[in-house]
């Protein structure tokens, strides 16, 4: 079934990139939608509202993802019948996915005017509208050259350097551990995210605020790339963003694992860079310091205060 490989693909990190895991999830539930076997609107809510589940479930930390699902199933709740409702996920699903890629392209053309002709960029990991910006200001002539992190323990910086490559910018690819030892060549720091929480927090991956804390201390600027819909609506309440913790065996071969009685793996995914380590996050709606992030929550995202209690209420429920 396409919703549940689809979920493990994003499970795995098969399906990677805040973006692309979002725009994969949608079209997952469009396809579920499509084909899910239900004799009334209610048979279908409840259907649709298990695989929502299954796909939310897959990765904690991308915020994404719940934007992504919560902008397919609102329109459910107003839905008179089921073929309207069988519609109505389906056509917020093709406009999530155009949104998404046309959020992209704006955001590279936004970025790229915070880029110089003769900055040296450090990027880390293989985010899709960080890398846009990179390459779209590559592509209006200015002279780059950029330092890509190697992202252990899955080497995202692989695909990184691949597109830069391809894009033919001069790059040095560095280990994650060098990046202090090079930070004083570096004039802008230019990443992604996989959520910003209402105070202009960034959640990236792992190794991202080391690399923000040592551009803090060299005084250079630190720009996040995002979509809107990486913006954390629930953190307005306060709740903190679970960091994913994967499995011992990306870092350390279980063969060697079990030798060591003594050592426990651990694999945190991501960690959190504090908004006063971020100049700028740029958007498809513009570019804002980090102090008003809750103005995209509160005008882009469509989540409201009912949304938040009612989420609240299942939240409570499921715990029980």
């Amino acid at each position: 079934m396409l919703l549940n490989e689809t979920a493990e693909r994003i499970r795995t990190m098969e399906i990677r990139g805040a973006g692309r895991i979002a725009r994969a999830a949608v079209e997952a539930l469009a396809g579920y939608a499509d084909t899910l076997d239900a004799t009334d609107l209610a048979a279908f809510r409840s259907g649709m509202q298990e695989a929502a589940e299954t796909l939310l479930a897959t990765r904690p930390t991308a915020v994404s993802l719940p934007n992504a699902v919560h902008a397919v199933m609102a329109p459910l709740s107003a839905a008179d019948s089921l073929p309207e409702a069988r519609d109505a996920v389906r056509r917020r699903a093709d406009a999530f996915v155009t949104s998404s890629l046309h959020a992209v392209e704006r955001i590279a053309d936004i970025g790229a005017r915070h880029i110089s002709d003769g900055d040296t960029v450090l990027t880390h990991c293989n985010s899709e509208a960080a890398l846009a910006c990179i390459l779209e200001a590559h592509r209006q002539g200015k002279d780059l050259t950029v330092y890509a992190t190697e992202v252990r323990p899955r080497n995202q910086g692989h695909l990184t350097i691949r597109a830069l490559d391809d894009a033919g910018i001069r790059t040095s690819f560095i280990i994650d551990s060098a990046v202090r030892s090079i930070m004083n060549r570096i004039t802008l720091v230019v990443v992604g995210a996989d959520a910003i929480t209402v105070n202009g927090a960034v959640v990236n991956k792992i190794g991202t605020a080391q690399i923000a804390l040592a551009a803090h201390e060299a005084r250079t600027n630190v720009v996040v790339a995002a979509e809107t819909y990486k913006f954390a609506p629930r953190t307005v309440l306060g709740e903190l963003i679970e960091i994913e913790e994967r499995s011992p065996a990306e870092v350390l071969p279980e063969e060697i694992a079990r030798t060591l009685k003594h050592v426990t793996v651990r694999n945190p995914a991501f960690d959190v860079t504090p908004a006063e380590y971020v100049d700028l996050i740029v958007t498809e709606k513009g570019a804002i310091p980090p102090e008003l992030a809750y103005t995209i929550i509160r005008e882009y995202l469509g989540w409201n205060i009912e949304d938040f209690q009612r989420q609240l209420v299942l939240d409570h429920r499921n715990q029980d």
